[in-house]
């Protein structure tokens, strides 16, 4: 068993790294983000792509790490999902994140750093994805005993 301590420690510098990045790149600015999102609006603003195209080389670098290890340095074993099939609750699920996004400027990630912005709107944003987690787990779990 790995002692918890030097994993706190590293999901505290992932977490922080992670959240710094977000700052740097404009993603807690929701204006900024919608712009990107908006590209038949005329004033589409091409610069979050280079965020995704940084965030896309290091999960591919990430990933091909992975590959290689026998286990993670900090734990037992990975926890990698295994490729799942596309249903009709998967397709549901991505529209309304997309949707979400493209209409408050959010996605979690980004909200939940951008709550030390103190923000009311993105207290908002925060409780309101809580709340939506929430009946989500309950509906699914009541779907789960009728099956």
């Amino acid at each position: 068993m790995i002692e918890p301590l030097p994993r706190l420690l590293v999901a505290l510098v992932a977490g922080a790294l992670f959240g710094f990045g977000l700052a740097l790149s404009g993603m807690l600015d929701p204006a900024r983000v919608i712009g990107f999102l908006d590209i038949g609006s005329g004033h589409w603003d091409p610069s979050l792509a280079f965020v995704l195209g940084g965030a896309l080389a290091v999960a591919l670098g990430a990933m091909a790490l992975v590959r290689r290890m026998q286990r993670p340095v900090l734990g037992e074993h990975f926890h990698i999902p295994p490729p799942g099939q596309v249903d009709r609750r998967l397709i549901l699920g991505s529209a309304l994140f997309g949707l979400g996004w493209g209409m408050a400027g959010f996605c979690p990630g980004p909200a939940i750093a951008a709550l030390s912005m103190g923000y009311l709107p993105v207290v908002l944003f925060v409780a309101a994805m809580l709340a939506g987690m929430t009946f989500h787990d309950r509906f699914a779990a009541v779907g789960a005993v009728r099956a």
